[in-house]
């Protein structure tokens, strides 16, 4: 797949969202957890039941691959089972990349996930952009082959703003790293965007207006819909005239909507598709897509 059937997938869904499997053990359903023999197996069985509840329902979803290793080696087994679950069930995914801190690392990461043995089947990698360009360039090569990149600009969490709103001569930090991917943008698709793409803060809307303005051709993973500081509104600055070119994730307002619910978790995915269904809303209130 790439940023365009990502894009179409929206398009048809009318939801431009991404759930997030990145969950802590602690927040899986105590049924779950007493009816399996590891956390490994529960964790697993979680994601498959959620991914096969909202198949057709949300459009893409973004795993985090330290959750998983966390585990131990049946986390990293489950990675595996749940990518390629997610594959088969439709979705578009996006892998969070392992910590990455050289260039080596880089390219044997590159070619372990984007590989055609690869045990990681994924459609996009989420890099960061704070270690410099020789780290995530080193996945560049493979947007050639279908697959594509989102690059961390800026992120949700409360202290982003201590580095990457800095100012950098004229500007902050976080666009100086914007500056720097999109000169690597390469051919836009049919969608209009790269398979070059950013992470950006779902609650930073001035950010997300100049991103929007600044870089047209770079689709916006909107990073944190379900922190308290964020917002649909905020969102919408992210997507062009035509509702397009950008989706925002959400992980616990989704995966924990049974113990907001204060449910005993049997219910989860009646409830997890609830949450899903108002984040759709919510986000179409204020963004029409065409």
């Amino acid at each position: 797949m790439s940023v365009d059937v990502l894009q179409e997938k929206i398009r048809k869904m009318k939801n431009p969202s991404v759930l997030e499997l990145g969950l802590a053990v602690s927040d899986l359903p105590p049924h779950i957890l007493a009816e399996c023999a590891s956390e490994a197996a529960a964790y697993s069985r979680f994601c498959r039941e959620l991914l096969e509840g909202l198949k057709g329902k949300v459009p893409a979803v973004r795993v985090s691959f330290s959750a998983f290793a966390l585990l131990g080696s049946q986390g990293i087994e489950a990675l595996s089972d749940t990518l390629k679950a997610a594959a088969a069930l439709g979705y578009y995914v996006v892998l969070e990349a392992p910590e990455i801190l050289s260039t080596g690392a880089a390219r044997r990461t590159a070619q372990a996930i984007f590989g055609e043995t690869s045990h990681f089947p994924c459609d996009g990698l989420l890099v960061t952009g704070y270690l410099g360009s020789d780290i995530w360039k080193a996945f560049v090569p493979y947007c050639d082959m279908g697959k594509d990149v989102f690059v961390v600009a800026r992120t949700a969490n409360r202290s982003a703003p201590e580095l990457q709103d800095l100012l950098t001569g004229s500007r902050l930090v976080h666009m100086a790293a914007a500056d720097q991917v999109s000169r690597y943008g390469g051919t836009p698709g049919k969608s209009g965007y790269t398979a070059l793409g950013l992470l950006a803060a779902a609650s930073a809307a001035q950010s997300l207006k100049a991103l929007r303005t600044r870089y047209p051709r770079l689709f916006l993973l909107l990073d944190g819909f379900d922190y308290p500081n964020a917002n649909a509104k905020n969102c919408s600055y992210a997507f062009d005239q035509f509702g397009h070119g950008a989706a925002a994730c959400a992980g616990t307002s989704i995966t924990c909507a049974w113990k907001q619910a204060e449910s005993d978790g049997t219910d989860y995915l009646d409830q997890a598709a609830a949450a899903a269904d108002r984040m759709r809303r919510n986000l179409t209130r204020y963004v029409t897509i065409l």
